[in-house]
């Protein structure tokens, strides 16, 4: 609430079709200017108006503290700037000008993204079409003021598995050449997009099909004007894509065994090309593409390679990037068997950040013991909301639940994940909603935790569609789209494998499923298919394209997926038409080409509903079933973890196959109560978080009904076995034990957690 001002002060405006004067040094850093040009295309789009930019006088004066000499004209105090990173303090001065300060540029940059924000615009207005709305005036109160630091240091995306969409619309369409690559022009998009998001690190995409980075003319120039750091995957030391890179100037066997003078070279030449940039440097090695290293065959012989690799690394850095090593930044990732070596001893320098893992499917593996928290260097995170690989990929449809995401990287940062977050996002789309929810995070995640998801989720659609029709509508849609993309994501619904031997699970065949389920999951995905077809006629022409991109193609193609192979399922077994399942493939493809034909062309390419030409995206073929269809046996009771009759359940907004999933805390119990039981023992069968052990060590609870003694069990996972596997297809872990029960007329179903991250979805007694 802003208080009445007095004599003489002012607020902030700006008028449509009057010049915005800006006040800006010619000592502010590139990146500065970088966002006053994007904030004067957003100016020109709100208020058809143009920006004008000089030294001295403006009514915005924009300037980085340490640096620029215009603060001190203002005489506003900028002192809560000061020993802070990337921050920016934004108030309005008693004479109306605002001012828009950084404590560093970066922190200026996104001072300037923040008042682009305020004005209306969307991160998203040219990724997504979120054509910003015209505006007559726009101002802010005497008094107005935000302070904004952000929560992790490094934060950024991962362009990943581009083979299908980014590369192909970029190389093809947006940018064509000769080789396929993802340049310049297209970096500037994801640059600027990043910046909007208030993110400063980059993974490029790193397929063989595409032309790596640092090869492709002009990207180095472009991260160096939004200041960008340029990164690297765990395959990528020195920030060299070997998988790209070690064909075209690499010399011999990429082994630093047997042929150690060329790899060295190989790192060297690039670090002595991009030493004067801003760069976070991969330490490490493993194979070409993402196998284990060569000429090593033991642990202690991976170990004794990775030493003399990581000596060598930095050896490198101190002779071409700063004497003072230490304060280069640096990352090792250990990943797959690198981890193995990393937990036999391997020493990695204190100042490199260990950036961990989730398995692919957004349970995160190892949080840093209080030993890894303490280093120097700190913890990161590297995530996935897009994945290739075993058991299944989900390349296609960004359904990844924001409410998982939320709750795992609230964990990392609880426990110490804070230097680095990084999102393999794909292609970044259609995972946009997630994108954002994770930078959101990164930036500020006392704000996101403050609000919860739904809040959140719920705001970007009134900032991207209007206030009209989200609460009674869209949010209840997104809503139960990620939830049964929860129990089962699109991509997985033809009970297939990938990157298996066995050639069964190449075949599409029924999921374990009951008639009656099948039929109540086709209602469900039906009605939020018309809510979404019902709803596009009423938006204002300017959001129609964000909406086909953002809302209707995510929904309605996962609709038709289900009903592709849900249809085939119960046709299989006689109860259902073929035609049903074909029509759905066919509406597929029609909802696909509508995609790629927006905004007269612009998206051609981007949109694949076929990566990697999987079983699961051809059309099901007609055949007859060999067994019986499953017919599911109802419990006697059912209870939700947040159903207790006592206990103190840790709510997970959002979690679980009904959205009522809960933690127990460590040594502490939750109760069910039910009544008399007709038999002398129940299957109690209990449904959990897939999830990792937080100690690295296990994941037990123990079951107990009335006074029996409690008998205790144990669900972490090893690896890719084959039960992690099913546990992250169907997002749950089950277990089930027989338990005795006495005659009485109610009884008390007890289940209690021995170790820390213990989430408990669901209970049923049978």
């Amino acid at each position: 609430m802003f208080l009445m001002a007095p004599f003489g002060w002012a607020q902030f405006n700006l008028t449509s079709g009057k010049p915005v004067k800006v006040a800006c040094d010619g000592v502010e850093e590139r990146v500065v200017h970088t966002a006053l040009e994007l904030f004067s295309r957003d100016v020109e789009a709100v208020l058809s108006t143009s920006l004008e930019v000089n030294a001295k006088q403006g009514d915005i004066i924009v300037g980085t503290i340490g640096k620029s000499p215009l603060i001190a004209t203002t005489g506003a105090d900028v002192s809560v700037l000061e020993g802070k990173t990337q921050a920016f303090l934004l108030t309005v001065l008693p004479d109306g000008r605002l001012l828009v300060a950084g404590s560093d540029r970066h922190g200026t940059a996104y001072g300037i993204m923040e008042l682009s924000r305020l004005l209306g615009v969307s991160p998203w207005e040219w990724w997504a079409d979120v054509t910003p709305d015209k505006k007559t005036a726009f101002s802010l109160p005497f008094g107005f003021k935000t302070l904004q630091a952000p929560s992790v240091e490094y934060r950024g995306i991962f362009i990943n598995d581009e083979d299908w969409g980014l590369m192909p619309w970029s190389s093809r369409n947006y940018e064509p050449a000769d080789q396929q690559q993802i340049g310049p022009k297209t970096n500037r998009r994801i640059f600027e997009l990043l910046l909007r998001l208030r993110a400063n690190t980059y993974w490029p995409a790193m397929h063989e099909c595409t032309l790596p980075f640092f090869l492709t003319k002009g990207n180095r120039e472009v991260a160096a004007e939004f200041g960008i750091f340029i990164g690297s995957s765990h395959c990528e030391p020195m920030v060299c894509n070997a998988a790209g890179e070690w064909r075209r100037r690499g010399e011999g066997d990429y082994d630093y065994v047997n042929n150690s003078t060329s790899v060295y070279r190989f790192w060297e030449d690039r670090v002595k090309e991009v030493a004067g940039q801003d760069n976070i440097y991969t330490l490490g090695m493993r194979g070409v593409h993402d196998g284990k290293m060569q000429g090593a065959k033991t642990v202690d012989e991976h170990k004794a390679v990775l030493e003399r690799v990581l000596q060598d690394q930095r050896g490198l850095l101190a002779k071409y990037v700063d004497r003072e090593v230490t304060s280069i930044p640096q990352a090792f990732i250990p990943y797959k068997e690198v981890l193995d070596i990393y937990n036999a001893g391997l020493q990695i320098p204190d100042d490199a950040t260990l950036i961990w893992c989730d398995d692919n499917y957004g349970y995160i593996r190892h949080f840093p013991t209080p030993e890894e928290q303490a280093r120097k260097g700190g913890n990161g995170i590297y995530y996935h909301v897009s994945y290739w690989g075993r058991p299944h990929d989900y390349l296609w449809l960004g359904t990844f639940s924001p409410y998982l995401l939320y709750q795992q990287m609230k964990l990392a940062y609880d426990r110490g994940i804070r230097k680095m977050w990084i999102l393999n996002v794909g292609d970044i789309k259609p995972a946009e909603y997630q994108m954002e929810l994770f930078l959101d995070m990164a930036w500020n995640i006392e704000q996101v935790a403050e609000q919860g998801v739904t809040a959140h989720l719920k705001n970007w659609l009134v900032r991207e569609f209007g206030a009209a029709h989200v609460a009674e509508t869209l949010l209840p849609v997104m809503q139960e789209h990620y939830r049964l993309a929860y129990i089962r994501k699109p991509e997985f619904m033809g009970n297939t494998r990938e990157e298996e031997r066995d050639p069964i699970y190449k075949k599409v065949k029924d999921l374990p499923w009951s008639e009656q389920a099948i039929h109540e999951r086709l209602t469900k995905y039906a009605s939020l298919s018309s809510t979404v077809e019902a709803l596009e006629s009423q938006l204002p022409a300017n959001r129609k394209a964000a909406y086909m991109q953002l809302v209707k193609y995510p929904v309605q193609a996962a609709d038709q997926m289900n009903r592709k192979f849900l249809y085939a399922q119960l046709a299989r077994h006689g109860k259902a038409d073929w035609e049903q399942s074909d029509v759905a493939f066919d509406s597929i493809a029609s909802l696909t080409r509508r995609y790629n034909a927006l905004q007269n062309g612009k998206w051609i390419g981007m949109m694949d509903f076929q990566p990697r030409k999987l079983p699961v995206f051809r059309r099901v073929a007609h055949e007859t079933a060999a067994t019986p269809m499953v017919k599911e046996k109802s419990p006697v009771y059912k209870w939700n973890a947040v159903d207790c009759a006592t206990g103190t359940p840790v709510p997970c907004e959002g979690l679980g196959y009904e959205g009522k999933a809960a933690g127990i805390r460590k040594n502490t119990s939750l109760v069910f109560t039910f009544d008399d039981c007709k038999t002398d023992s129940v299957e109690v069968e209990v449904r959990l978080f897939p999830n990792h052990p937080l100690d690295g060590k296990q994941l037990r609870f123990t079951l107990s009904v009335d006074k029996s003694a409690p008998q205790t069990v144990s669900y972490e996972t090893k690896g890719r076995s084959e039960e992690w596997k099913e546990n992250v297809l169907r997002n749950q872990a089950i277990r089930k034990v027989k338990l005795p029960v006495s005659k009485r007329k109610s009884h008390k179903l007890v289940i209690k957690a021995l170790d820390e991250g213990v989430v408990l979805d669901q209970i049923m007694l049978f």
